[in-house]
């Protein structure tokens, strides 16, 4: 098992972003999370738990105590139409397993670029699916140590929402429940779906993905374009001229510059529509 102290953690994230992490570690199994969380807590340090850092962005202050990756933790295994894929397993990796094995219904998922324990936190979609419509159960550890098999009603799965959130807890793995299909249509989908995606998403550029929730009745990227911002810079954070629902980084942004760039779209959609845009990229850490 790896472990660093005082690591850049822009390293590791989608935007390139990011503080230093105090203690940074890379589990590779159950047993090792475990041994991390009772090392933590008995020396009341906080955890923090990142996945792909896709979704994320982590404040220039970085963060206090202990910070997992759970990407070596990737093994995804297959029984019949059942799936399960352990929590650092890539989204999209896991929808080839799924092809692979003539099974269907994660296709919307083929471009997300999130691990699976990021994707049940956050109930992750795209293209008319979410975790919700295909993950039945999830193992999870409990801050006090304890894991526990979370069936899909405990799971308390909503828009971009999941219990694990409010329990402190971390994901461990997901079983997923599929459906046979053919291999050839199945693949033909994920194409299809990752031709949007390309056409669509700036993703040649270092972003932290959809940064807004979907507010009721509008669309959070029409919105923005409507508002006049696409193209709107602050140091090296921009957001995107190919899609306004993103913000990129152009030229060495800081976490702080994608900060302010979402503080001032929020403020102008705010004025211009009278609509409040929540955030849906996770912000965490200390500032500077």
């Amino acid at each position: 098992m790896d472990i660093f102290l005082d690591e850049p953690l822009s390293k590791y994230t989608n935007t390139k972003t990011g503080g230093k992490a105090d203690i940074l570690a890379f589990p590779e199994s159950v047993d090792h999370i475990q041994q991390l969380v009772q090392y933590a807590n008995e020396n009341q340090l906080s955890i923090t738990v990142i996945g792909n850092a896709s979704n994320l962005i982590v404040r220039d202050g970085g963060i206090r105590g202990l910070t997992l990756i759970l990407t070596k933790m990737n093994k995804i295994t297959v029984h019949e139409n059942v799936l399960i894929a352990q929590a650092g397993a890539s989204f999209i990796e896991t929808t080839k397993v799924a092809q692979a094995n003539s099974l269907s219904g994660i296709e919307f998922a083929a471009g997300i670029p999130g691990s699976i324990g990021g994707a049940v936190f956050m109930n992750a979609g795209a293209y008319g699916g979410s975790v919700q419509d295909v993950v039945v159960s999830a193992d999870v550890l409990t801050p006090d140590d304890q894991v526990l098999h979370l069936d899909k009603q405990e799971l308390d799965f909503g828009y971009r929402h999941c219990s694990v959130q409010e329990n402190n807890q971390i994901v461990l793995a997901a079983t997923f429940e599929l459906s046979h299909g053919s291999r050839d249509k199945i693949q033909k989908e994920m194409d299809h779906l990752n031709e949007l995606r390309a056409a669509k998403q700036p993703l040649d550029l270092p972003s932290c993905g959809s940064v807004f929730k979907r507010p009721e009745g509008y669309f959070a990227g029409k919105l923005i374009h409507d508002a006049g911002l696409q193209g709107f810079q602050i140091g090296g954070a921009q957001v995107s001229k190919k899609h306004a629902g993103f913000i990129v980084n152009v030229d060495k942004a800081t976490a702080t510059d994608y900060l302010n760039v979402i503080k001032h779209v929020q403020a102008t959609v705010k004025e211009k529509f009278g609509v409040n845009l929540e955030t849906e990229v996770r912000i965490i850490g200390d500032n500077e």
